[in-house]
């Protein structure tokens, strides 16, 4: 069985500790660490939790919060487990894997 596991985003928690309500406050502060993200960006960054963050970002909101990694992004296990598909009891094999290849363009 494979855990399945979650996490909570507290960047606007975070963000509302610090005295900033808006998230237009964030881009400048940001772009002053050298991160650049347009309004909509940083606007999803902070009502959204991000599939993906550039450990540049996580550096420099950290450094504007003043907190760690750890406040940010707080991991948890949820109840459930998940069974690999070996053991999903369907007996049905997996899906095959669908190799792509690639070709050149003639007279290259």
């Amino acid at each position: 069985m494979i855990k399945k596991m979650g996490y909570q985003w507290h960047l606007r928690k975070l963000m509302a500790d610090a005295g900033m309500f808006q998230t237009s406050e964030l881009g400048p502060l940001l772009a002053e660490r050298g991160v650049h993200l347009s309004r909509e960006q940083v606007y999803r960054l902070v009502t959204q939790p991000p599939q993906r963050l550039s450990m540049d970002t996580l550096a420099a909101l950290c450094d504007i919060l003043d907190c760690t990694p750890d406040n940010l992004i707080e991991i948890t296990a949820i109840g459930t487990e998940v069974p690999k598909c070996a053991e999903s009891g369907t007996g049905a094999p997996p899906p095959p894997v669908r190799r792509t290849r690639i070709r050149r363009p003639e007279g290259l």
